[in-house]
C-alpha cells in the first residue's frame, strides 16, 4: 500500500545532555507511588515506531528484541535502529529503566520489543504497520503502543486491530494532533479512532487540555502531553509534546495494572477486563468528554477511593 502514516507533527521543546529525575508527567500519573507493588516486571510492551536507540544507557536493558519492516538500511530486518528520535523518547517514558541517572519510565521493569514501522522521515506504508502488528501478535506482547496515525480509514489495519485486541492483547494509539481546542469539532485519526483500541489525548502540565489533541467520542482518556522529558539519540534527553508523548504514559500503567491484577486475581485478566481496570484509575478534569474521555491517568485513584469509603464504614460503625 501507498505511504499513509506517519508521526503526528510533534514538537522539539529542548535537547538536553544530562538530566537526573524522576520526569513530571511520570509524576503526574502517580506511577511512583505504584513501584512498591509492581514496576511491570513480566510485561511486554511492543512500540511500533521509528525504532530506539538501543544503546541508550537507560533503555539497552528493557529492550529483548526488534524488528525492522520499513526500507531503512536496506530493509534489513534485524536493524531497527532509531533515526529519528521520536521512538526512542516513546521508549524512555514507558521503560527507562530506575539507575539513578537520566529519566525513569512509567514501567521501569517492563519489557520492550522495538517494531520500527516508520522510518527515519516518520513516515511509513500501511503494509509496515499491518506487519508490524502481525508480528507483535505473532510474539503473544501484552500491550501495543502506537504513537502514529494518518486520515484515512484502511480496513486491512482495522483488522489486523480487531485480531490483536481478539488475542487478548492491549493496543494503545495516539488520539493526534489536529485538534482546535473546540469540542464542537471532531478530528478523527486511525488507527487513533477505532472503538477497539485505547485512545489517548494529550494535556499540559497544569492539567489542561492540550489545544493539538484531537476530539471525538472515541477518546478514552487523557495522560501529560506537553514538554514530555524523556530519552532521545546519541544517549541524550529531550523535552518533545504531542498526544504522542501522552500515550505512552498509558502503555506503561497498563504494565502495571496488568502486573498487579494477575497477582490479585491469580489469573489473566482479559483485555475488555484489562480496559475496566484502566478506566477505574481516571479522574475528570471538567472537560467534554470529546476531549478528555474519562479523565485523567491517575494510578492511585482506586486505593483514594477504597481508603474513602473504609473511612466512611469505620465512622459508620463508630456511630451504632
Amino acid at each position: 500500500m501507498d505511504q499513509g502514516l506517519h508521526l503526528f507533527p510533534y514538537q522539539v521543546n529542548a535537547l538536553v545532555e544530562a538530566v537526573s529525575e524522576v520526569p513530571e508527567g511520570i509524576e503526574m500519573i502517580e506511577a511512583p507511588k505504584i513501584w512498591e507493588k509492581s514496576k511491570g516486571k513480566g510485561i511486554t510492551v511492543a512500540i511500533l515506531d521509528t525504532g530506539c536507540d538501543e544503546t541508550h544507557p537507560d533503555l539497552s536493558e528493557r529492550i529483548i528484541g526488534g524488528r525492522n519492516f520499513t526500507n531503512d538500511d536496506n530493509g534489513n530486518p534485524d536493524v531497527y535502529t532509531d533515526y529519528n528520535g521520536h521512538g526512542t523518547h516513546v521508549a524512555g517514558t514507558i521503560a527507562a529503566i530506575q539507575n539513578d541517572k537520566g529519566v525513569i519510565g512509567v514501567a521501569p521493569e517492563a519489557s520492550l520489543l522495538i517494531l520500527k514501522v516508520l522510518d527515519k522521515n516518520g513516515s511509513g506504508q500501511y503494509d509496515w504497520i499491518i506487519n508490524g502488528i502481525n508480528y507483535a501478535v505473532e510474539q503473544k506482547v501484552d500491550i501495543i503502543s502506537m504513537s502514529l496515525g494518518g486520515s484515512e480509514d484502511v480496513p486491512e489495519l482495522h483488522r489486523a486491530i480487531q485480531n490483536a485486541v481478539a488475542n487478548q492483547i492491549l493496543v494503545v494509539c495516539a488520539a493526534g494532533n489536529e485538534g482546535d481546542g473546540q469540542d464542537s469539532s471532531d478530528e478523527w485519526a486511525y488507527p487513533g479512532s477505532y472503538n477497539e483500541v485505547i485512545s489517548v489525548g494529550a494535556i499540559n502540565l497544569q492539567r489542561r487540555s492540550s489545544e493539538f489533541s484531537n476530539s471525538n467520542n472515541e477518546v478514552d482518556l487523557v495522560a501529560p502531553g506537553e514538554e514530555i522529558l524523556s530519552t532521545f539519540l546519541n544517549g541524550k534527553y529531550a523535552k518533545l509534546s504531542g498526544t504522542s508523548m501522552a500515550t505512552p504514559h498509558v502503555s506503561g500503567a497498563l504494565a502495571l495494572i496488568k502486573e498487579i491484577a494477575n497477582k490479585n486475581f491469580e489469573r489473566n485478566l482479559t483485555e475488555p477486563e484489562l480496559y475496566a481496570q484502566l478506566i477505574k484509575r481516571t479522574i475528570p478534569l471538567g472537560n467534554s468528554p470529546k476531549l478528555e474521555g474519562n479523565g485523567l491517568l491517575y494510578l492511585t485513584t482506586v486505593d483514594y477511593l477504597s481508603d474513602l469509603f473504609n473511612q466512611k464504614l469505620s465512622a459508620q460503625l463508630l456511630k451504632i
